[in-house]
């Protein structure tokens, strides 16, 4: 049996404005609610749910072990349509075929908007 990578728990200090953040700019469904001390967040087009944690204090966030990458067809697109609601991303970065931009979520976890899933010729 493979094992299927189908949630991503975010640690955060203020869950409910993780949850925000999330459900804003990336589109994530949620009640908000926190249920067995998680908020739960739906993938808007399938792809993995994110689970929202209450950070322990000795919890140290905004690391550089994992960064959430969201696939969007247009990167430039994606950074005017969130920029109008406040999120600013990072210059765009022009790679194999695809191009991608960085940003931070409210607990300084990084997080990339990439075209890479869309590229249509092969890496070199």
């Amino acid at each position: 049996m493979t094992p299927l990578l189908n949630v991503i728990i975010i640690y955060a200090r203020d869950m409910q404005r993780t949850a925000a953040f999330y459900e804003r700019y990336f589109g994530f469904t949620t009640t908000g609610e926190i249920v067995e001390g998680l908020i739960e967040l739906a993938a808007p087009e399938g792809g993995a749910s994110l689970l929202i944690h209450q950070a322990a204090k000795s919890v140290k966030l905004g690391q550089v072990g994992v960064k959430l990458s969201f696939s969007v067809p247009d990167v430039e697109a994606f950074k005017a349509s969130v920029a109008a609601l406040g999120l600013e991303f990072g210059s765009t970065h022009q790679a194999n075929g695809y191009s991608f931009a960085n940003a931070k979520d409210p607990d300084g976890n990084s997080v990339s908007i990439s075209s890479r899933a869309f590229r249509t010729t092969a890496p070199a």
